[in-house]
């Protein structure tokens, strides 16, 4: 019952608290506003970071003072340092959602965010091959894969954030992966966390699905946050989250490169993402989000059962190669 109890607090939370943050939002001046790029056509709220925040840390408390088995000695140390990085990326998270801060601060504090789990010994310190050959990467090289890995998630949900719902619904999927992988291991308490974000999405995505009244604002980059670093407590799973976030993960490598290609800077948002680009060619946008969800979810499928190597990593080249011609097509026909 642990499990199902932790995923029904979590939803309970967000979806209780997310309606107040609506109501709330027109009165702290958290307003998105339409713009050009935009999908929306009034102004919606941008709190949902809160919502998230809330269910989550609800739920992962409440684990303390249900029946679980922890086998894992760092794992309150490590909690303890997502939760000061999750207050870092919450708190500019709003100021952004109330003032609109320049792309520096907010780059700032994915940096800190990353660092201060690092310091809590959330690190990917061994790597496996595809031939299954563990290997041991020396500290300064742990440090910075961690910080390349955990930066690089958060920006890859914040850039996916384009369309209602799509972010949060397949954060929602990867977390589903990352709980039924890490429960494949025997880790009970490690698998509860990912469990408890994917209850908090559960909870939030009734009011962020089109036509949203609440966007994700500061939420997108602590799901990046959270993701990042559940993917690596108790082991990093970095096959997997790759393999269910590979599209995403993509489409990032792909916008940054065209970006530098055309002189401009990666950080400047343009409607060159795959979701925008298939927006445009006259997809609904639910059928869009709809899609990408089921994608998602074959290759969150492909993640559980594809046995660990070269199966893992020739689905990679696949996913790779798919994405790729699609770009491709899409930027020539555009």
């Amino acid at each position: 019952m642990t499990p199902l109890i932790v995923f029904a607090l979590a939803a309970a939370v967000s979806f209780a608290v997310t309606p107040l943050l609506i109501r709330l939002a027109p009165h702290i001046g958290a307003v998105d506003r339409p713009r050009n790029r935009h999908q929306h056509h009034i102004p919606t709220a941008k709190l949902g970071g809160v919502a998230l925040v809330a269910g989550f840390g609800v739920a992962v408390a409440a684990t303390f003072v249900l029946p679980v088995r922890r086998d894992d000695p760092q794992e309150i140390v490590r909690l303890a340092g997502l939760a000061l990085a999750t207050l870092v990326v919450l708190a500019v998270g709003l100021l952004d959602d109330v003032r609109e801060l320049p792309a520096w601060p907010q780059f700032a504090a994915q940096f800190a965010a990353a660092i201060i789990v690092i310091a809590f010994n959330v690190r990917i310190d061994v790597l496996t091959t595809p031939f299954g050959v563990p290997t041991v990467l020396p500290e300064w090289l742990a440090v910075l894969f961690t910080l390349f890995w955990v930066a690089g998630m958060m920006n890859t949900v914040n850039w996916l954030d384009g369309l209602d719902g799509l972010a949060a619904g397949i954060v929602g999927i990867a977390a589903i992966v990352l709980y039924l992988h890490t429960r494949s291991l025997g880790q009970e308490s490690v698998a509860l966390l990912p469990l408890a974000l994917c209850g908090a999405i559960a909870g939030f995505l009734p009011f962020n699905f089109s036509p949203a009244r609440i966007f994700l604002g500061s939420g997108a980059l602590f799901l990046g946050l959270a993701l990042g670093s559940l993917s690596i407590i108790g082991g990093a799973k970095l096959a997997s989250a790759l393999l269910v976030l590979g599209i995403p993960i993509l489409d990032t490598a792909w916008q940054i490169v065209r970006r530098v290609l055309d002189g401009r800077a990666p950080y400047h948002g343009d409607r060159g993402h795959l979701h925008f680009r298939l927006v445009d060619r006259g997809i609904g946008q639910r059928r869009v989000v709809l899609a990408l969800y089921a994608l998602t979810a074959v290759f969150g499928a492909l993640a559980l059962v594809l046995p660990s190597g070269l199966f893992k990593l020739a689905a990679l080249a696949l996913m790779g190669a798919l994405m790729l011609g699609l770009m491709l097509w899409l930027t020539r026909t555009s």
